[in-house]
C-alpha cells in the first residue's frame, strides 16, 4: 500500500495544470482521440525539444508537472510503461530505410527505442536513482505500478515517479484496423455508446504518478494493489479473480463504492466487462470512461488519474454517467481494465 501524492497527465481532455477536473468536456469528432499538448517551452527547453520526438516531449512534461504537483524535490526512482513506445520515430526510420539507407539520421533510431522515455525524463531531472522501463502491453502500466509497490514495500524509494504513455499516429491505425481493433470512420467521442461502427476508439495519452511511502498534505488517494489476470478461461473466472482480489484486500463485494470499468465502444467486448462487474460486484455503482481518452495500452493512467480526483475531491463528474446512481460515498474505486478479453487488469483505490 502507497500513496498517490502529485499527478501530471496529457490527454484528449483539459487535463493540464489549471484546469478543473474535466469541465469543460472536450468533443472530438476524428479517427482517434489526440492529446491537448502543453507549452513545451515551460518544461523543456526549446533548443533540446527541436530534436525530441512529440513522445518524448510528452513523457517529459507529464513527469515534471507531476514532480511539481507532489512539491519534491526529486523522486527516488522513475519507472515507465509503454505498449508501443516511439510510434512516430520507429515510423521515421523505418521509412528512411525503405526509401534508401544513405545518410540515415539517427536521432529517429535512437530515440525509437522503448526506454527512451524514461532516461530522457531523468536526463531532464538530473535524476541519477533506479530507472526502469515496461513494456508489457497492456499490462505496461500496472507492471510499473506494481515495481513502485515493491521499490517501497523494500524501502528502496519513499517517493516514486511512475507512469505510463503511448502515442497513436495515421500509419498505426490504419494498420491495426486490419485487424477490426479500431472504428473504420471519424465519429464523435461523445456518441461512443450509441455508435455502431465495429471496434474501440483510439486515443492515447501520458499519466504520471509520484507514488510514497508516506501521506502529506498533497495526498490525493491511497494505491492499494494492483493485479493483473492474462488469458481468463471464462468470464466467471474473470469474476472470481475480483472477489479474490477484494477480499485479499480486506473488503467485501459491497464495500467498492464504484467500478472504472473498461468498456472501449467494441460491443462484443464491452459486453464481458458489464458481465464480469455483474457477476463479482452487483451492489457497487460502475462507470465507463474511455469516451473521453479513447482506447491505449496504457490508459489504466487516465482512470487511476479519474480514481484518484474522485477520491479526493468526492465529487463525479457529469461527464461520467454512473450506473445505477452514484455512490453516496466514495471510499473504495475499483478499476477493471481489459484488452480485447486478453490482459485484465485490477487497481484499487482507497480514499
Amino acid at each position: 500500500m502507497a500513496y498517490i501524492n502529485g499527478i501530471g497527465i496529457i490527454s484528449p481532455q483539459n487535463t493540464l495544470p489549471g484546469s478543473d477536473f474535466l469541465e469543460p468536456v472536450v468533443e472530438h469528432t476524428s479517427e482517434f482521440l489526440k492529446s491537448i499538448e502543453p507549452v513545451y517551452k515551460s518544461y523543456i527547453d526549446p533548443m533540446a525539444s527541436r530534436r525530441m520526438s512529440r513522445l518524448i516531449k510528452m513523457g517529459i512534461s507529464s513527469a515534471k508537472i507531476c514532480v511539481q504537483d507532489a512539491g519534491i524535490e526529486m523522486p527516488d526512482a522513475i519507472i515507465t510503461g509503454t505498449g508501443l513506445g516511439s510510434v512516430e520515430d520507429t515510423e521515421k526510420i523505418l521509412g528512411e530505410l525503405s526509401k534508401e539507407e544513405k545518410f540515415l539520421n539517427p536521432t529517429p533510431f535512437i530515440q525509437s527505442t522503448y526506454n527512451t522515455i524514461s532516461s530522457q525524463i531523468a536526463i531532464n531531472l538530473k535524476c541519477h536513482q533506479y530507472n526502469s522501463t515496461y513494456v508489457h502491453r497492456c499490462f505496461s502500466l500496472e507492471s510499473c505500478l506494481i515495481d513502485a509497490l515493491l521499490q517501497i514495500e523494500e524501502g528502496t524509494a519513499v517517493n516514486v515517479l511512475a507512469g505510463g504513455i503511448d502515442e497513436m499516429t495515421l500509419n498505426h491505425l490504419s494498420i491495426i484496423r486490419r485487424l477490426g481493433l479500431w472504428k473504420r470512420e471519424a465519429i464523435r467521442n461523445l456518441d461512443l455508446w450509441s455508435s455502431k461502427v465495429p471496434g474501440a476508439l483510439a486515443g492515447e495519452g501520458a499519466a504520471y504518478f509520484i507514488i510514497s511511502e508516506e501521506r502529506t498534505d498533497k495526498t490525493y488517494a491511497c494505491l492499494a494493489a494492483v493485479e493483473t489476470l492474462y488469458k481468463p478461461e471464462s468470464t466467471d473466472k474473470t469474476a472470481e479473480t475480483v472477489v479474490r482480489f477484494i477480499s485479499e484486500n480486506g473488503l467485501k463485494p459491497e464495500d467498492v463504492d464504484l467500478v472504472l470499468m473498461g468498456n472501449n465502444g467494441n460491443e462484443e467486448h464491452d459486453r464481458i466487462c458489464n458481465d464480469v462487474i455483474e457477476h463479482a460486484l452487483p451492489s457497487a455503482s460502475h462507470m465507463v470512461y474511455k469516451h473521453l481518452c479513447g482506447e491505449y495500452h496504457t490508459v489504466s493512467g487516465f482512470a487511476l488519474y479519474l480514481a484518484a480526483n474522485i477520491l479526493r475531491k468526492q465529487f463525479i463528474p457529469s461527464s461520467l454517467p454512473c450506473l445505477p446512481k452514484s455512490p453516496g460515498k466514495l471510499q473504495n474505486i475499483l478499476i477493471h481494465n481489459h484488452f480485447w478479453n486478453t490482459d485484465h487488469s485490477f487497481i484499487l483505490v482507497r480514499r
